[in-house]
């Protein structure tokens, strides 16, 4: 007789599921540092947030202060990148251009 094997439960699939994303060994390991903790935390909440590797929840603080950062740094490109376009112009003025400033060889060299 042929074994029967009943279907699989979605419960079993979902822990599989995080056991192959790294979700188990991580919360495992967070939750083992919390226990041997001497001084057990107020929030154990935030703790684990903490220690699971950042924001968790996309704390807008941070976000804030990227977001801030990045159109500071967007202005100096700008601002560096029109002083580049003036600077190569007046490099330009001082350049012979290929017709009137080009090197002549003397006659008879090829």
């Amino acid at each position: 007789m042929a074994s029967f094997r009943a279907p699989e439960t979605k419960r079993e699939q979902f822990r599989r599921y995080l056991e192959k994303s790294g979700v188990l060994d991580s919360l495992t390991s967070v939750l083992v540092a919390l226990y041997e903790e001497p001084d057990k935390p107020d929030n154990a909440l935030d703790y684990i947030k903490v220690h699971l590797g950042g924001v968790v929840c996309g704390e807008p603080t941070d976000t804030e202060v990227l977001q801030a950062e990045l159109a500071d740094l967007q202005q100096k490109f700008n601002l560096l990148m029109e002083e580049n376009k003036e600077l190569r112009n007046k490099l330009l003025q001082y350049e012979p251009s290929s017709e009137e400033g080009a090197p002549q060889q003397p006659e008879g060299v090829v």
